[in-house]
């Protein structure tokens, strides 16, 4: 059924790399969680005040709040179809991961109201009216959650999206609380013991917890979290295949919103061939990835290749490096012969979970070079590791 609603409602849905089709996904989402969560809070809300059911009406109150949460993914998914202007030359994608956000913190403030409501009424209990008809609703509702979740988590794997998925999760979690919510209802009817309130506190914890996954989840873009590590080494192997290249480091990847990925990267080529050459490769290795959705900046690093003695340094080097540390490289190097000494100049890249000092570091890689080289006095610059480089 999801594909058929897809192939009915979204036009050209197989080109999802286009922003436009990307945003159409986002938009059907919203619109169905708008209509869906607005069912389910009207239904419940009815059977929670008909037969005074707290946890009733607090998921009531939890799919008001996913329907408000629909209400402002699908304007994110609006604004961020926005074009680059003046002000904001990367575009505004971005305005899909604020949506998140503000999803996230309405669905915490909810949760803290619904506590409190449910926080009472443990203290104050009231009876509750069973009926067979809030049954038949929190089934219906079960039922119904579980097909929006598959729902948004088919379409946020095929636009990748981290707000579907969200939404998705948020679906499945739904599932659970009102299972509970039916469960409560069914042991204190046929066992007399009031859990009314006590679910309706469970329910609450859970929107909660649920509101500070979010927030990660949304934040993390927001604040720059690095890149995949597939999508690092994607970017890796696709470099390492074009003619002439001999390593590639100094990866950076900036997210303006999803579809909207800019980079930047250091790729190795031999000092001796033409430079005219290497720079059309170096130009075809940019209009690929552009193809691809991925505005890339390639940086020419010349690395001489004629010079045996170079070669084997720069080869040895790497190997006593990633001995002190497996995640250790480096880049860059360049031989200066002096009259009492020799510079040895290059670029470390440390994670950064790394346990030692730059200065310590230093002192350990100048200590194994100068105990094979005792002329040779290294100067090295410390890089962190944007997006590390897979070995």
């Amino acid at each position: 059924m999801i594909n058929f609603l897809i192939k009915k409602f979204i036009k050209d849905y197989k080109n999802t790399q286009d922003t436009k089709v990307r945003n159409a996904y986002g938009k059907f989402a919203g619109i169905v969680g708008i209509i869906c969560n607005a069912v389910l809070f009207s239904l419940k809300i009815t059977a929670g005040t008909l037969f005074g059911s707290v946890s009733i009406t607090a998921d009531a109150v939890n799919n008001l709040s996913d329907a408000s949460s629909s209400v402002i993914s699908l304007a994110g998914f609006k604004l961020s179809e926005k074009p680059a202007d003046e002000d904001h030359p990367y575009g505004h994608g971005r305005y899909e991961y604020l949506s998140g956000l503000i999803v996230a913190v309405l669905i915490m403030v909810i949760g803290v109201e619904l506590f409190k409501s449910s926080l009472e009424k443990v203290i104050n209990p009231s009876p509750v009216d069973f009926s067979w008809i809030s049954v038949c609703i929190l089934t219906f509702s079960i039922l119904l959650k579980l097909w929006m979740a598959f729902f948004n988590y088919g379409l946020g794997k095929k636009i990748k999206s981290a707000t579907l998925t969200a939404t998705g999760a948020d679906s499945r979690n739904d599932v659970i609380t009102t299972a509970a919510v039916l469960a409560a209802a069914l042991i204190s009817y046929f066992s007399g013991f009031e859990l009314d309130g006590w679910m309706g506190i469970f329910v609450s914890l859970f929107i909660l917890y649920s509101g500070i996954g979010i927030v990660k989840d949304t934040l993390d873009p927001l604040l720059g979290k690095a890149p995949d590590k597939e999508f690092v080494e994607n970017i890796k192997n696709k470099i390492l295949s074009y003619p002439g290249v001999l390593g590639t480091h100094d990866l950076l990847v900036h997210d303006y919103g999803p579809g909207r990925q800019f980079a930047s990267v250091h790729v190795e080529m031999a000092a001796e061939e033409d430079v005219i050459k290497s720079h059309d490769v170096l130009d075809n290795i940019e209009r690929d990835f552009l193809n691809e959705g991925l505005h890339m900046i390639v940086h020419f690093d010349p690395i001489v290749t004629s010079d045996s003695t170079v070669s084997n340094l720069r080869k040895w080097l790497a190997e006593q490096v990633a001995g002190i540390d497996e995640n250790l490289t480096i880049h860059d190097l360049r031989v200066v012969p002096g009259v009492t000494h020799t510079n040895v100049i290059f670029d470390c890249v440390v994670p950064f979970d790394f346990n030692m000092t730059e200065g310590q570091l230093k002192n350990k890689i100048s200590e194994i070079v100068n105990s094979k080289y005792p002329s040779y006095n290294c100067i090295i610059t410390i890089d962190k590791s944007f997006a590390a480089m897979p070995h």
